[in-house]
């Protein structure tokens, strides 16, 4: 079956928005977007009703528990939305005979690694938001083998908070700021991340077997410090900036020291070329100012 109806699940997140901004670039497409007052998360057992009446050829869900502090003691809320909600959003596409694409993260991982972690690397979050989403996809792929998962990090987008647009404002607002240097990761700008979202619909179109993790984050990796250095610089704002450890900036949430992730079998799948974030990064920024 062709896909041309696609609900997509987290109309005013990040990804979300950036995929109906993306939409209209696509009529071969028919994109539905809904948000948590159409379609809440947290009631995993609203969600068939609220699928079949939308009846779509495939579902994207970019919805998600995000406050990755407020996880910790959040706990039975985080769960409910990015693993018990997701499983049964893989459960009703599985039931229908349709597409479903979601997404996870880099703190899946543990953050000891010193090369890219790869799709197959083993799970073992240091926090519980990604205990949810490790769950999660666990969840889905045992509901339904055909699930694709997208593992992305580090988002940002003009739309929504951010840590661009966050910085961006502490450096019109503050002398100096203290930035931690000791985390390094993939930037990925939303906008990138919903176009290669889109690729897969057509891929799926054309009949090729794209299904299970993959990763997307733009191209190059790079520390807090040094995102924040190239912010600073793209925006033509003035504020010093001090490079600091984690331990310097103790937070509810353990966050990984290393989280890069190996994009290599979605752009071999997908025969695309992933933009490097600090080209994605100039984009956004212009958006902004």
């Amino acid at each position: 079956m062709a896909i041309h109806k696609v609900l997509v699940t987290g109309a005013n997140g990040q990804l979300g928005w950036e995929l109906a901004q993306a939409a209209g670039s696509f009529p071969a497409f028919d994109f539905v977007f809904v948000d948590r007052n159409a379609m809440d998360l947290s009631n995993p057992n609203e969600l068939e009703a609220i699928v079949t009446l939308f009846a779509p050829d495939a579902i994207i869900n970019t919805a998600a528990y995000t406050a990755v502090d407020k996880a910790e003691t959040e706990t039975e809320l985080a769960h409910t939305i990015n693993a018990e909600a997701v499983a049964q959003l893989a459960k009703i596409a599985k039931h229908k005979n349709i597409p479903f694409i979601t997404y996870s993260t880099d703190y899946v991982f543990n953050g000891n690694a010193t090369s890219p972690y790869l799709t197959d690397t083993l799970l073992e979050p240091v926090n519980y938001y990604g205990q949810t989403k490790a769950d999660g996809e666990q969840m889905a792929m045992a509901e339904n083998p055909s699930t694709i998962i997208i593992r992305t990090s580090w988002v940002f987008s003009s739309h929504g908070n951010n840590f661009v647009k966050t910085m961006m404002r502490l450096m019109k607002d503050k002398d100096a700021l203290n930035i931690v240097g000791d985390q390094k990761g993939r930037p990925t700008y939303a906008k990138d991340l919903a176009l290669a979202s889109i690729e897969i619909l057509k891929a799926l179109n054309e009949g090729k077997p794209i299904k299970g993790i993959y990763h997307y984050a733009n191209k190059g990796e790079t520390s807090w410090f040094d995102f924040a250095q190239k912010i600073k610089a793209l925006a033509g704002l003035e504020c010093n900036l001090t490079a600091i450890t984690s331990d310097q900036f103790p937070t509810p949430a353990k966050r990984p020291n290393y989280s890069v992730l190996d994009t290599q079998k979605l752009e071999n799948e997908l025969g695309i070329e992933i933009p490097h974030w600090e080209t994605a990064l100039k984009q956004c920024i212009d958006q902004l100012i």
